[in-house]
């Protein structure tokens, strides 16, 4: 199965200290605007999605959204979400623990492409 989002083993383990922590949690793709272009976590249900958003996928049991606007330009590309030093959004739920998400990317091959989910 191909994956359209998927985490590294630092995002997974920093994702499992804050699901500890406050509960189940979601990502949002953020689109810019005041956090910039980056994976936000929340508590899950703490941000509401839309018909606008679509579900990419789960990383370490946490729903992953993005816009729909958003997607059209990702569609053909798999995200990585990793974990770096500094502090990112005061928004997302690991600002506090002096590093932040980051979304890497790669382009799909044309037989991953074939084998994705076409609702995404």
């Amino acid at each position: 199965m191909v994956e359209r989002v998927t985490a590294t083993e630092a995002a997974l383990a920093l994702i499992d200290k804050l699901r500890r922590r406050v509960g189940p949690l979601m990502f949002h793709q953020s689109g810019g605007c005041c956090d910039g272009s980056a994976p936000m976590c929340y508590q899950a249900g703490e941000f509401r999605t839309g018909a606008s958003d679509v579900r990419l996928g789960a990383i370490g049991g946490c729903d992953f959204f993005m816009s729909a606007s958003q997607f059209e330009y990702w569609r053909h590309t798999q995200l990585i979400i990793d974990v770096v030093p500094g502090r990112g959004s005061g928004f997302s739920l690991e600002a506090p623990e002096g590093v932040r998400f980051l979304t890497r990317s790669r382009v799909f091959t044309d037989d991953e492409v074939a084998a994705l989910d076409p609702v995404g």
